[in-house]
């Protein structure tokens, strides 16, 4: 069974977990005390020597980087191939927004990291990448539902927790009406699963 190396309150990790649920693929979580900087520690370094979180671990195959994460499930899981496509068009299309979400989007993450966890990075820059990444997302909304392909994929999957989770880092989302469209939109896919911050639709 799959392994998930996972802390609640991370967007990274739910990304995963959120893949998994809308796949209905079953996995076993080991909980990281990411507070104490427990992936830190010389234990976790030997799994991921990056010392980051989210890590999965499929019989020999062991994987970091929620990103490539997302592709592995997707093309091992997804029989169907619906949210990672198989042709070359499809694929970088997805992959741009998949290299999106752990970037750019992740100006985000940091701005929560501050909020919450009094991190030591500047709010000032981290609000300004986040707001540009956003209005360029908000704009490519403007005309689609899904951020590629005409249905989910795994890049809305790799973009949406952080930007559901922007205002906890301070971030006023009332700008981007596409976004927060397309965030109520997510909600409703098959398999959707919250989190702390992140509640389904009422």
């Amino acid at each position: 069974m799959i392994r998930l190396y996972d802390f609640e309150l991370s967007g990274s990790c739910y990304k995963v977990r959120l893949l998994l649920s809308m796949l209905s693929v079953p996995y076993e979580k080991v909980p990281v005390d990411f507070i104490n900087k427990e992936h830190k520690t010389d234990k976790f370094l030997k799994i991921n020597p990056f010392g980051e979180i989210p890590v999965l671990e499929d019989g020999s195959v062991t994987l970091r980087d929620a990103q490539a994460i997302l592709s592995y499930i997707a093309r091992k899981y997804d029989k169907l191939g619906i949210w990672y496509p198989t042709d070359a068009q499809g694929t970088g299309r997805v992959n741009q927004w998949l290299s999106t979400g752990g970037n750019e989007i992740m100006n985000a993450a940091g701005a929560r990291l501050v909020k919450i966890l009094n991190y030591p990075l500047s709010l000032g820059k981290l609000h300004e990448g986040a707001h540009r990444a956003f209005a360029i997302m908000d704009k490519h909304l403007s005309n689609r539902d899904w951020l590629e392909l005409g249905h989910p994929t795994i890049a809305d999957i790799a973009c949406f927790p952080y930007t559901a989770l922007a205002g906890e880092g301070g971030i006023d989302l009332s700008g981007y009406p596409n976004i927060l469209a397309w965030i109520e939109r997510f909600k409703e896919i098959p398999g959707f699963i919250p989190m702390p911050g992140i509640e389904k639709r009422a």
